[in-house]
């Protein structure tokens, strides 16, 4: 078995790639009662990376969008008619 890199040191792409392939063999069997256990719990760690890494991309879209939002609106209640 090839070492494995720490979930907290995964991009996204590399947490989200290595989720299917514990759900693939997980799907596969075959596996001992405590290698399917440990890989389970690698499963749910990578899915809480892939979260995280979700949770501060949309962040970063809101911040976009408050920034982008934000001039407009002082903009356009700023003007008057008449």
């Amino acid at each position: 078995m090839t070492e494995q890199r720490a979930v907290q040191d995964l991009g996204y792409e590399q947490a989200r790639e290595e989720l299917v392939d514990v759900v693939r063999q997980l799907e596969q069997g075959g596996l001992s009662l405590d290698a399917s256990v440990a890989l389970w719990e690698r499963g749910e760690a990578l899915v809480k990376r892939c979260e995280e890494h979700l949770d501060g991309a949309a962040k970063r879209v809101d911040a976009v969008l408050t920034t982008a939002q934000g001039p407009e609106e002082d903009e356009t209640e700023g003007t008057s008619e008449g």
